[in-house]
């Protein structure tokens, strides 16, 4: 993921928000003249930015309205697993390892899927 500079992560609040893009170059040429955002590449499929508050990313995949996935940050990813299935949420995708950290996903009770990532 992009910058993950300790001042940017802050324990179970947003921190990175990743959109689908039919067309990598395009977003990426869109956003960066429409507000200056930096872009990192990890691979053919993969792009990410870099904000003061909150970083993001676009991954290949055909955009649907509703298929933004909000991440949050975590100091402890398991505590914060156990916390979202006490309170009603469902795992959809088991803590896993990618360059830069850990991450899994969930549903809360409305069906929105979410996930939360730590750098351990």
């Amino acid at each position: 993921m992009a910058d993950t500079s300790k001042s940017k992560l802050k324990h179970e609040q947003v921190q990175y928000i990743e959109f689908l893009s039919k067309d990598l170059s395009r977003a990426k040429e869109f956003y960066t003249k429409s507000f200056g955002w930096k872009f990192t590449d990890y691979g053919p499929d993969y792009t990410a930015f870099e904000g003061t508050y909150v970083d993001g990313g676009f991954t290949s995949g055909k955009p649907v309205k509703g298929t933004v996935l909000v991440i949050l940050y975590s100091n402890n990813i398991e505590a914060t697993q156990q916390k979202i299935v006490a309170a009603g949420g469902i795992i959809v995708k088991d803590i896993f390892d990618f360059p830069g950290g850990r991450r899994f996903h969930f549903t809360d009770p409305d069906g929105y899927e979410l996930a939360v990532w730590s750098l351990e």
